[in-house]
């Protein structure tokens, strides 16, 4: 059966604890927006070309959505974390996609291709992630790599934005103000 019904009331259980929250729990709001940049993530990796380019992005977004379960499960109660060497892997691919893109050294309009619009998208959707994991961070401890780690991925995001739009030969548009 996948529902139990525990939480018609409208309260929910976390790991290590028999204790009930309420439902609009800053936890509970926080694991909702992880599962929905998970979700996201999860376009962003079925549009992703599986063709040979320098970043293989189906891979690198993979990765983020198995360190995002991680930091679901470490909010939710579990003896899990991120590690420095999530952190380490996530900055050397934004270094390695750096590389291969030009800065655009500006704000760059969302919608240049159909992925990249996804990346941005799921950009601005992490950060307000990593506000929500911060803000439970007050009910619910995180570890300090979490909070790190969520900082970097909006940059990751943003790259694999940017490298999106490069492997489509398309060039982007800044606002004109």
């Amino acid at each position: 059966m996948l529902y139990t019904r525990k939480g018609d009331n409208g309260t929910s259980g976390l790991l290590g604890t028999k204790e009930r929250f309420p439902k609009e729990s800053p936890v509970y709001d926080a694991l909702g927006t992880l599962d929905e940049l998970n979700s996201l993530l999860g376009i962003c990796r079925a549009y992703s070309s599986r063709e040979k380019e320098e970043i293989d992005m189906a891979k690198e977004i993979r990765n983020v959505q198995e360190c995002l379960f991680i930091i679901q499960a470490e909010l939710a109660g579990a003896s899990k974390s991120i590690l420095e060497a999530h952190i380490e892997e996530l900055e050397g691919t934004i270094g390695k996609i750096e590389k291969l893109i030009e800065n655009p050294h500006a704000f760059v309009i969302p919608g240049t291709t159909k992925l990249s619009a996804l990346f941005d998208y799921a950009r601005s959707v992490s950060r307000r992630t990593e506000r929500r994991v911060l803000e439970a961070h007050t009910i619910r401890q995180v570890s300090s790599s979490t909070r790190v780690y969520l900082n970097r991925l909006s940059s990751l995001l943003y790259v694999l934005a940017r490298y999106a739009a490069t492997v489509a030969g398309a060039k982007e548009l800044s606002p004109s103000y």
